[in-house]
């Protein structure tokens, strides 16, 4: 398989009857990129319409939300470039080379450079590369902690947003080597990721530093992405250190001013607000 396979979603799709390589259920395994082909190929299947679309007409256009899977050309003057980060960010010397790890991570997985290249913007990946802002992701995810119906545009039943929450998996990932857990769609607090705070908070975070963090108890979503790439898979040290004062700085204000609005940047408190006029060119591209 080749980073051209990647790129088109029939090709990599077409792949999808293979057999897992664990039992189903049993844990989570890290995909840097190949999940979001099987989940918009899941898409359309049953709706008829690509990831990209769907998300476009379904998620982000109800919601005024400045994000794409799938740019168009008259987009990329606003794309600021990825700085790939200063050294790789995973080390397979020593590792089974028939492992998990080892096939994960080259089969294939390019530099963050290949985000620069225009077939890559134009291309429906998901899982890394879509392109929007922090503003725009805080706005996606306020869904969930909106009760699903932010601003009066009601995207989620809450009977599906307490699905998030059905823990599916709790243990070392074959591929990270760390400790998840996962409920539906997200990560959960677990040992892997010390910065969050226990309770029904799902997240996800990734290669370079980006994440979002949901907490329906405050109605708070926090976002944060970065054109500076860091070397970690699971975020970095600005990570943590964000997510931390953005939650030490919530429990003080859900003291003093419970469902009121408040905005700071790429976190959204009470409710879903407006998306505001950040560019693009402020988000990382892959």
């Amino acid at each position: 398989m080749t980073l051209a396979d990647v790129l088109d979603a029939p090709a990599s799709t077409a792949r999808a009857g293979q057999a897992p390589w664990w039992p189903p259920g049993s844990a989570s395994g890290y995909h840097p990129l190949n999940y979001s082909h099987l989940l918009g190929e899941l898409v359309r299947r049953i709706d008829g319409r690509t990831l990209g679309r769907f998300v476009a007409e379904g998620i982000t256009g109800p919601l005024g939300a400045d994000f794409r899977i799938g740019l168009p050309d008259s987009e990329f003057g606003r794309v600021a470039d990825v700085v790939p980060p200063p050294f790789p960010s995973s080390d397979l010397a020593g590792a089974d080379g028939d492992g998990v790890a080892v096939k994960t991570f080259t089969g294939p997985l390019g530099g963050a450079d290949q985000s620069w290249r225009p077939e890559w913007r134009r291309a429906e990946i998901g899982a890394a590369g879509g392109h929007g802002n922090a503003r725009s992701l805080a706005r996606i995810h306020s869904a969930i902690a909106c009760g699903g119906t932010p601003d009066g545009v009601r995207l989620l039943p809450p009977r599906t947003i307490d699905l998030i929450f059905e823990r599916q998996t709790d243990g070392p990932d074959p591929v990270l080597g760390a400790h998840l857990r996962f409920g539906l769609g997200f990560g959960l607090p677990s040992p892997a990721v010390p910065c969050l705070p226990e309770g029904r908070i799902p997240f996800w975070t990734g290669w370079g530093g980006p994440v979002v963090v949901i907490d329906p108890q405050r109605r708070a979503t926090v976002a944060y992405v970065m054109n500076r790439m860091g070397t970690g898979l699971l975020g970095d040290v600005r990570t943590a250190q964000y997510v931390k004062a953005v939650f030490a700085a919530l429990g003080e204000a859900t003291r003093h001013c419970c469902n009121e609005c408040h905005h700071t940047k790429g976190v959204i408190h009470g409710r879903a607000g407006s998306p505001g006029g950040d560019d693009l060119a402020r988000l990382k591209s892959a």
